[in-house]
């Protein structure tokens, strides 16, 4: 009897009206990743108004590509708690839904993470836009955002609210989850235990679309988020490890 081979990688991607960007992005990744991975490609649609779902369906026809709904917007952490959740591979990659992520930076995100030495903690590799192709009230609020959670979490982490990211699916899971976690999963791993490292990643302007995000929603919303990590952070047991001993 046939059998698939094992997954090697989910990639999720949080989308909320953006049924200009479904179709060229399963395009890119389906470049970046055939004939590498076993993948498979979940979209979650977060409440979207426009066709964005209908555009996703288009995209199953050609396969490796899954739905997810959300009856209403419930952010993007909710969204990417779904997908994970939902993944049929031990390694995750994430993606924003604007396109401005390049799929074509996953395979060696995967690559650095695969090649920890053995007995290595690392997993998460996260990505760090160099050169942002960004508006400058975007710019602005990541750098003053990055500034302020580096400074507080100390989590070396440079950009930490880079949506491209590789990550071991199980530790994810054990994470506590709250909304706009997603900013924040660097300190939260290491918080688990598990290593992060960053990897300069490219980013391109949006060419499609609409931006969700301003300062009142990416820097001032996150203060009290950040409180709240920081307060995880102290009641954490860093470096706990189990072992189980049986008779002989």
């Amino acid at each position: 009897m046939y059998t698939s081979p094992p997954m090697d990688l989910s990639v999720v991607i949080p989308a909320r009206n953006e049924a200009e960007n479904v179709s060229p992005l399963c395009a890119e990744i389906r470049a970046a990743l055939e004939g590498r991975f076993e993948y498979e490609i979940i979209f979650i649609d977060d409440g979207s108004t426009d066709s964005t779902a209908a555009e996703v369906r288009r995209c199953i026809k050609e396969g490796r590509v899954r739905l997810l709904r959300h009856p209403r917007s419930f952010g993007q952490s909710a969204s990417v708690q779904s997908g994970v959740w939902a993944a049929k591979a031990p390694l995750i990659a994430t993606l924003d839904g604007d396109g401005q992520n390049d799929p074509a930076d996953i395979p060696p995100m995967v690559a650095h993470l695969r090649s920890a030495p053995a007995g290595s903690k690392l997993k998460m590799v996260i990505g760090n836009r160099v050169t942002r192709r960004d508006t400058v009230v975007r710019r602005l609020s990541s750098r003053i955002a990055n500034g302020i959670r580096g400074s507080l979490l100390r989590d070396g982490t440079p950009d930490s609210g880079c949506g491209i990211k590789v990550f071991d699916r199980d530790t994810y899971l054990r994470l506590p989850f709250f909304d706009h976690m997603h900013r924040f999963l660097s300190a939260l791993f290491l918080r688990a235990g598990a290593g992060v490292e960053s990897m300069p990643v490219a980013h391109r302007p949006r060419t499609r679309g609409t931006s969700k995000y301003g300062i009142a929603n990416r820097l001032w919303a996150g203060i009290v988020d950040m409180l709240g990590v920081m307060w995880l952070r102290r009641r954490g047991c860093p470096g706990l490890e189990v072992s189980e001993e049986t008779e002989a």
